[in-house]
């Protein structure tokens, strides 16, 4: 069974007390699914111990609606973290993790300021800023982030360097459904019509000759393209169907 912990200084006295050789860190806003259970399983193949967050994170939400529509499901994220050998799990509330009402915070100016930055002011703000300060309580020695958001994975990476975090930021590959979407915690929230549809952002970027290829072939059926990019080596998409904005990216 997992210990749960709901404050920094539960977590510091823990470190401080079992000392364990090397910890592996997975931080999540919860609503968990087989993809993070992959990065659990790396981790504690990896790791001597296993710490899993749970916290959604309102500063990176620029939209209050999308906020109050995450999905909450904390019974059944303990029970998957039980299932994946999850040692901790911290779950603090907001005042826990931001005393400071968010008047420090962490800015990139560069990446953060393009794909999903772009249209989202201060969503990468918060990004870096919460995991700064999950880095800092959990004191990981490896920490596991998913490819599917590459560009906050790539954001973090350069963040840890540029800080000099002693921690090592380990990628791990995009876990998918039978049929080519990508594993996310917003995937739920898609109506039966269009959890059909979104496979199609999958089969676009991986078989459109061109990204505006792709932006046309998704257009036609019917989703809301905020972007198709070739940049550095992949090919970046995000597209909304609905309310729900997916997104996605391959190497090319």
């Amino acid at each position: 069974m997992s210990i749960i912990f709901r404050s920094p200084h539960e977590v510091a006295a823990w470190r401080k007390t079992a000392q364990p050789k090397s910890v592996g860190f997975v931080a999540t806003m919860g609503a968990l699914h087989p993809g993070h259970a992959s990065l659990l399983q790396q981790s504690r193949k990896e790791n001597s111990v296993t710490v899993l967050s749970i916290f959604v994170n309102p500063t990176q939400f620029n939209d209050k609606k999308d906020f109050e529509k995450y999905p909450l499901s904390l019974e059944k994220d303990l029970s998957l973290a039980k299932e994946n050998g999850v040692d901790v799990v911290f779950a603090p509330t907001a005042e826990m993790i931001y005393p400071d009402k968010y008047k420090y915070k962490v800015i990139e100016n560069e990446l953060s300021q393009i794909l999903c930055g772009k249209d989202r002011p201060g969503h990468f703000d918060g990004v870096l800023t919460i995991v700064m300060r999950l880095l800092q309580i959990v004191q990981p020695s490896k920490a596991y982030f998913g490819e599917k958001d590459f560009q906050q994975l790539s954001l973090i990476k350069n963040m840890v360097t540029a800080f000099f975090l002693p921690v090592e930021i380990i990628p791990v590959a995009t876990l998918r459904e039978d049929d080519g979407l990508a594993m996310s915690s917003r995937n739920i929230r898609l109506s039966i019509e269009d959890r059909k549809k979104a496979p199609l952002i999958y089969k676009s970027i991986t078989q459109c000759k061109s990204a505006p290829d792709a932006i046309v072939q998704l257009q036609s059926a019917g989703f809301i393209v905020d972007y198709v990019i070739d940049l550095q080596g992949r090919r970046f998409a995000a597209a909304k169907l609905g309310e729900v904005r997916l997104i996605d990216n391959v190497k090319i």
